[in-house]
């Protein structure tokens, strides 16, 4: 995969992000254009474009996305009153980076 997409530039500092979290396998910060007043765009360290390209061997790291994501709605306050998670796969379901990321919503009444 050779197309460097705005991730890429984000986790080489290229380009700035209001980081929330960070360890050895992902990145979490702040949506530039947020659906709800808590939004954050959580990413993989190692690109995988869809969700589709992904293997058993990145279950680990699919799981540590997800835990990552409560975890942050912990620190953000908004986990007793709820949240969503939600990752959008290929043109059709809405994905614009074709770099996975798990996108946290709250802060909050979310449509059903």
């Amino acid at each position: 995969m050779t197309d460097t997409t705005i991730f890429d530039k984000i986790l080489a500092r290229e380009i700035p992000a209001d980081i929330v979290y960070e360890d050895e396998l992902l990145l979490a910060f702040k949506d530039i254009a947020p659906k709800a007043p808590v939004h954050y765009l959580i990413i993989p360290k190692q690109r995988i474009a869809t969700l589709n390209d992904a293997n058993p061997a990145d279950q680990a790291l699919l799981g540590h996305m997800m835990l990552t994501a409560a975890q942050l709605a912990h620190k953000a306050g908004i986990a007793e009153d709820g949240y969503r998670v939600q990752m959008n796969v290929n043109k059709g379901g809405g994905q614009v980076v074709y770099h996975i990321h798990l996108h946290m919503f709250g802060g909050r009444q979310l449509d059903a």
